[in-house]
This record gives C-alpha cells, structure tokens and sequence, in this order.
C-alpha cells in the first residue's frame, strides 16, 4: 500500500528546529542517528531537509557533533554502548587498551580511549590484536570496556619491510603512527626475507610484549625506488591490478560510428597536457563569434572524450572505475580507473584519430559571461597533440614547427577568449589562495633527481578556465531540467571556523567579520593586502585551513572557492568516476543515445559520499608517495642545515615546510628543552613559560634535519636559530650519520 503524502510534508513543514534542539535530540538516542532520523523527529519537509543537511555540516565542522559509518552522528568523541574493538597495545601498568574496529580517523579525529576491565570466568586474558565485541560505559574522557563476546574474524593487517634484528626477524610498519615492531617467529614467515614489503597478520592472545604476527604475502622487495609507490597504494587498498572481466570487456571495444553524432572532425580542435601526460579526454577550440549582437565575444567547443559510449552502468568496466573512483597520479606511476585499452586507447583523443566525445558548445559575451550553451554527442579529430609550454612559448612568439601553423587559426583565439574568462572570475571574486605544489623529478632508474615546484603558466589557466565554463554550462543544463547531477559542492567556512580565523587575524592587526555573510572576494582582499610582507605565507596556511572541504553531492549549494552559484566535474570522464556520472546524466536528459544515466545509478546521495571518500584516499596515497620520495631524497643529508617556515603548530611540536624541496616534518616539542611551551590553538603558537621565545605559524626558521625515514616518509627536525644550537657537523652542511637511537618509527 502507498502511504498518502501529508499536507504538510509537502508544504511549509514544521519550525525548522534550533542547533540545540538537534543536539539535544542526537543526545538523547543511545544509538547514532542520521539525517533521515532527525528529518523525521521534526517533520521536516523536503526544503527544510536541505537546510538540514547544511546544518549538520556547520555542525560537524565546529565539532558540536561527530559523524561515523554509515552517515550517521553523533556527540564527538562517543561511541554506542555496544561496540566492535580491537586490543591495539598494553600500558606501562599491563591494562590492555582497545580502539573502535573501524574508526576512520580522517574523517573523525582521534579514536576514543579505551580500557578494557580483566576477563572474567577464566577465560585468556585479552592480547594485541585480539577482537571483542564489547559493553561500553564512559567514565569521564575515556571508555571502560567489557567483554561480551570474542569474534571470530580475521586479525588486523599490518604493511611492513622485513629486518633483522639480533638474529630475529621483525616488520617495521610502514605508518608513522604504528610504533611497535611485529616479532615473526620461525614458520610464521614463509618465503619472505630481509628488505621485502610484507602483510602481516597479527596473532590475537599475546598480552605482554612486542605484538607477534604471521607473514601472509610477500609483496615485492623493499630496497627499490619503485616500491615506494606501491607501500603507498598498499596502505590505501588502492586497487592496482583490473579483474579479468574487465580487461577483456575493454579488449573488444571497437571504434565509435558517426551514426547521429555531430561531425567535428574539419574543427582545428587541439588537445593541451602537460609533458608527461598519456591520456588526453578534453580538447578545445575558440574564435570570435560574428554575430553582432555578441560584438567581443566568443564561441567556445570543449569535447571530452566520451567514456560513457564505452562504459556501460553496472558492466566489468563500470563496476572496475567505480572500486577506484579516480586514477591515482605518483611520482612514478599512474594507476588509472580505467583499463590501458580505454584511458591511453578509445578514449584518449589521439591526433589525427577519429573519437567519440560529447561536445558543449559555449558562448561568452565580450565580459567573459556565459550566455548560451548545448550539447551534443560527436565524433571529432584531434589536430595536435600539445604541452603547456609549447603554447606558452607559441603565444609569446617562438613557435615550433608543431605550433608554428596553428598560431592564428588556433593559439591566439584559445588565448583571447582566455582573456575575457579570465576578467569575468576576477569579477566574479573567485578565491585567489598561492599554492605552491612540488614536483618529484626521477632519473630513469627510479631514484629521485630533483624536487622542484611546480611552474604555474597562462596555458595552465586557459585550460582551467575552459574547463570551468563547460562544467557550470552541464550543471545549469541539469538543474534546468531538475535532472539528477551530482554536483561539486564547497560549502562556505563555518562559523565556529571563522571565529578562529579572526581571532588570529586580530593578533596580526587585519579587521575580518567573526560571522556574517563572508565571500570569496572578502578573503581576497585580506590575501592581497599581506601579498608582498613577511606574514603572506602565514596568512595563505589560515584562510586556507578555514576552508571547508569540496564535496560531490546531489544538493546544490554552490562551489564557494570559485564563486560560482551551480559547478559539476564533466571534463575528466578518464579519469574521475563522478564526471561520468554528469556524461550520463546529460546523455539520458538529451536523448543522446545509448550509455545514459540507469535507474541504479540514482541514489546519488550515497554515491556522492562514496566517491568523495574515494578521492580523499587517492589524494592521501599521492600525498604519502611524495612524502617517502622525499624522505628517500634527504635520507643521505641527515644533519645539513635548511630554511624553511612553520607550517603547523601543535601540542606536540611544530611542522616545518622547506623552503629548497617543500618536504614536510616535524619539531617534536621534546627538542624544545629550553623550556615549558604553551599552545595557543587560536593564535597558532607556542610560547616559552620562561624565556617568552615564540614560535609562530608562518615565521621562517632554520633547521637541521635529524632522521629521514623513505619507509614510512618521515622528516624529523631540530630548530638550529632561537637557541637551540646545532652540532658541528651540521653548521658544515654535510651529511652525517643518524645518531644511535634515533631512528624513526
């Protein structure tokens, strides 16, 4: 029976409910609840659920609630009375300390502690790795535990390099944040041998001690440059290798027809990519639009390769692309979502090669606004194969052979139409945030050449801008429709956020709103205001950190950072899973053809939260696989001095940034002994009790550089200028030996 809709389930709702009324209401279920729940306790309304949604998120991002598995929130820092845990280690006084099984703590912050009550009616105590099922009572900051039952599943993986120590062999963890070695006892090790990357399973039972385990697979052997990558991947479970399925699906695909697609293929349309690139899924064209009630404007063709003819909802192939989510860029590799056969094959808009792609159509007016816009399916080909410095360097008047014809018909239209694009974000007050990126350079075998930042040119940007129009033009054509998208969304700073923000910028004389309506233009003006003095660097890290996070969602909000009301990702089909989803979405509301958006697909609220997820993971494996080639780099420089700034102040110590590589490590406070410090979370400082030295974000500092650990990529520094003097050797700037005892774990 269908239940009839109320009157006002569709109309004005209930009053939409206060922040402590949600609160009080999470507070109140022993059980974690999510959004539908409290929507429901409220008899919200379909509009009122959207606010809701934006609530939770100021909410979360305050820290006034806390979300876990499966959407659903909660009181920061509270687990359920009944919870699954794993024994993690023993205390100095033999308790035995638990963390939640599957605490994500990227998106939830530290675990809970956990301290498990002896076993009662004679049964083993309690060891590293075992797994409980467990009554949990708070008792002030942290949780007593009670066993209610042992489960019966697999111990806990551990990633590590095989060593030997005084005759006995031990896995070193690949994470920093692992501490113990892992004891492996004879037949417990199988064909692993000293220096190879190994899984390991923990062996429940063991109370006292270092942690024991069993050896489970032999990955590949450690000493090599390229494993560094693959510890990475490992870490993430970041799929490397395809089901077979879907490598034969993509073995049998076949060139597109023309059909009904729209014929581009007479259209200079050229690919731009950077130097090393292999896949090329967008390619552009522009000129003046002669029509003259558009004087000064611009028509504008961005063809994207059209993935979704070949990647069908719920096939192999989809179901592979969907597992990853992304492709995953390292300094040595790329593990791309999609088989070799389509993202470097079909897909790839090879020159002088006919593809399929879906096409937009664009035109500007003379201020760079976007005034109309269609889609349509095509088969074009791509006339030239470019990098960004061939067409900067072409633009500034030094073509090659390659871009010496394609000057006028193509080059100088691509770079006017830039311009007006360009003026209109200006205009729009996009957020302007200097990001400096490195680049790990590799010689052929693998080791680390140089780290270099990356270089940032117009081409850069006109590809950008490009990109940015078609994308706004996909999202205005569903949303029109009210068609299903899944749009990129970045929510703006949260108040809690915002009042920290300037509170820091009070200290540093800069006047900035603690609430109120912000915009991107607003923080502009601060960050230009700092551009040429001592503090820009240190004023770029806050706004940034203030920021909240781009997610993908099914509910527009609008992407804050680019100042733009309705933004979708549909340029980079290749590569990201939610850009198919906007191919199909468009392809079902067009009547394009085959390959539109299924049925399956339109619980896009869980599917948008999964592929955000997904591009965290990649972005955290990219991030770790450049902090261990880094560490491989600096590894022979243990003792030399560098400059660099304060790029994170914490209890514990402080972050360094270099300035010569930009590799990121850490101060610890230990190394501080000149004094007490204090923290002051507001202001990003630690200051001495006695001596009154402060050490504040963004303040330039030299360093020497104490241990540099590849295996797990980190850097551990010690302040040489303040007082704290360094050795000899490291005044010479020579490498030196890492001191016994210091290795980093």
């Amino acid at each position: 029976m269908t239940r009839k809709k109320t009157k006002r389930s569709l109309g004005q709702g209930a009053p939409f409910p206060s922040r402590e009324q949600i609160l009080e209401f999470i507070q109140q279920n022993p059980q974690r609840i999510g959004k539908r729940e409290i929507a429901r306790a409220f008899n919200l309304n379909p509009e009122q659920k959207k606010t809701l949604k934006k609530v939770l998120r100021d909410m979360q991002d305050d820290g006034s609630v806390q979300r876990g598995r499966g959407r659903r929130f909660s009181e920061p820092g509270t687990l359920p009375p009944v919870s699954m845990v794993v024994v993690s280690g023993i205390d100095v006084d033999g308790d035995v300390l638990a963390r939640p099984l599957n605490w994500n703590t990227e998106n939830d912050g530290p675990p809970p502690s956990i301290l498990m009550a002896p076993e009662r009616d004679g049964r083993p105590a309690l060891g590293i790795g075992d797994r409980v099922l467990a009554r949990l009572t708070p008792v002030g900051k942290v949780y007593e535990g009670r066993t209610i039952r042992r489960l019966e599943t697999s111990p806990a993986d551990v990633l590590g390099i095989v060593e030997m120590v005084g005759g006995e062999m031990r896995v070193r963890p690949t994470d920093r944040r692992q501490k113990s070695d892992i004891v492996i006892h004879a037949g417990d090790a199988g064909s692993a041998g000293a220096g190879d990357l190994v899984r390991v399973e923990l062996l429940s039972g063991r109370r006292l001690g270092a942690p024991q385990g069993r050896i489970v697979e032999r990955i590949a052997d450690a000493e090599g440059p390229r494993a560094i990558s693959l510890i990475a991947l490992k870490e993430r479970d970041i799929p490397i290798d395809f089901p077979a399925a879907a490598l034969a699906q993509a073995d049998t695909c076949t060139a597109a027809p023309l059909d009904r697609r729209e014929d581009l293929r007479r259209l200079p349309l050229v690919t731009i990519d950077g130097a090393d690139a292999r896949d090329f899924d967008d390619a552009v064209f522009a000129r003046a639009d002669d029509d003259p009630a558009n004087a000064g404007g611009h028509r504008l063709i961005v063809a994207i390769a059209d993935v979704a003819w070949y990647v069908r909802p719920g096939d192999a192939l989809d179901q592979a692309a969907l597992e990853r989510g992304t492709s995953v860029y390292l300094p040595d590799r790329v593990v791309p979502m999609l088989p070799e056969a389509i993202s470097n094959g079909w897909c790839s808009l090879r020159p002088d090669e006919d593809r399929p792609c879906l096409a937009a159509h664009l035109t500007i007016d003379a201020d760079g606004v976007l005034r109309k816009h269609r889609f349509t399916r095509a088969l074009m080909r791509s006339r030239a194969r470019l990098t960004y410095e061939q067409v900067e360097t072409a633009h500034e008047g030094r073509p090659d052979e390659v871009t010496a014809p394609l000057l006028g018909e193509v080059i100088h239209p691509l770079y006017a139409a830039f311009e007006v694009l360009d003026q209109q974000r200006a205009k729009r007050g996009a957020l302007e945030l200097d990001l400096p990126e490195r680049k790990v350079i590799l010689s052929d075998d693998g080791e680390v050449k140089a780290i270099e930042p990356r270089t940032r040119l117009d081409s850069h940007r006109l590809i950008e801008e490009f990109m940015i129009a078609a994308n706004v033009a996909a999202a205005e054509t569903l949303e029109r429709k009210r068609a299903p998208c899944l749009y990129r969304i970045h929510d703006q700073p949260s108040v809690e956020k915002l009042r920290m923000l300037s509170e820091f910028l009070d200290s540093l004389d800069i006047p900035f709103p603690k609430s109120g309506n912000v915009t991107p233009a607003g923080f502009n003006k601060i960050l230009k205001r700092v551009d040429d003095t001592a503090e820009k660097h240190l004023v770029h890290d806050v706004v940034l950190r203030s920021q909240a996070q781009a997610v993908y969602a099914p509910d527009n909000i609008g992407h804050f950072g680019l100042a733009l009301s309705r933004y979708c990702h549909f340029t980079s089909p290749i590569r990201r899973y939610p850009d198919l989803i906007v191919h199909r979405a468009l392809i079902r509301l067009l009547g394009l053809g085959k390959g539109g958006l299924d049925d399956a697909d339109l619980d896009l609220d869980e599917l948008g939260q999964r592929l955000s997820d997904l591009e965290r993971r990649a972005a955290n494996a990219e991030r770790d696989a450049v902090d261990r080639f880094t560490a491989r780099f600096l590894a022979d420089r243990v003792g030399a001095l560098f400059s660099g700034r304060i790029n994170g102040v914490t209890r514990f110590g402080l972050f360094i940034t270099l300035d010569e590589t930009g590799a990121d490590g850490l101060v610890p406070i230990r190394t501080l002994s000149d004094d007490y410090y204090h923290h002051d979370e507001v202001h990003h400082t630690l200051t001495g009790r006695n001596n009154g030295r402060r050490y504040r974000l963004g303040d330039p500092v030299e360093v020497m550089l104490a241990e540099a650990t590849p295996i797990t990529g980190g850097l551990v520094f010690r302040i040489t200028d303040g007082g704290n003097d360094a050795p000899t050797e490291a005044r010479r700037g020579g490498p030196r030996r890492t001191p016994r005892g210091h290795r980093r774990r």
